[in-house]
C-alpha cells in the first residue's frame, strides 16, 4: 500500500477509532461514480474479533447513504482469506479478481437496501 496513514490520520479524511490513547482502528472512503468506495479499512490486532471491523463497515453504509449512494465497492488482497471471509459474511459479493500493481485482488461489492 502506498498510504501515507499517519498523513490521513491527521488531515481529517479518515474516520478514526481509539481506545485510550491508541489507534486501533481505521476507516479510508472516497465518493466515486455510483459508489461509495472503501480504500481502507484497518483494525489493530489487538481488537480484532470485538466488532471494531463491524462497526465501521456499519458507519460506511451510513456514509454511503449521506452521499446519495446505495452501493459500497472495496477490494482485498487474494492471500488474506480472512478478509474474503469477513466481507462476505457482511453481504458484500465478489465481482471479478485482478492483478493490479503486482497484487491479486479481489473486488467486492454491496448494494445497500433502501433506508427505511
Amino acid at each position: 500500500m502506498t498510504f501515507d496513514y499517519a498523513a490521513i490520520a491527521a488531515s481529517g479524511d479518515a474516520l478514526l477509532a481509539w481506545s485510550d490513547d491508541q489507534l486501533v482502528g481505521m476507516l479510508i472512503t472516497r465518493v466515486e461514480d455510483a459508489a461509495l468506495h472503501i480504500h481502507n479499512l484497518a483494525v489493530s490486532p489487538d481488537v480484532q474479533g470485538l466488532g471494531l471491523g463491524s462497526a465501521l463497515l456499519i458507519e460506511a453504509e451510513q456514509l454511503a447513504r449521506r452521499a446519495g449512494r446505495d452501493e459500497l465497492c472495496l477490494y482485498t488482497n487474494e492471500a488474506m482469506l480472512e478478509n474474503l471471509t469477513f466481507y462476505r459474511r457482511r453481504g458484500y459479493q465478489e465481482t471479478h479478481r485482478d492483478i493490479e500493481d503486482g497484487f491479486r485482488r479481489v473486488y467486492f461489492i454491496k448494494r445497500l437496501e433502501p433506508a427505511t
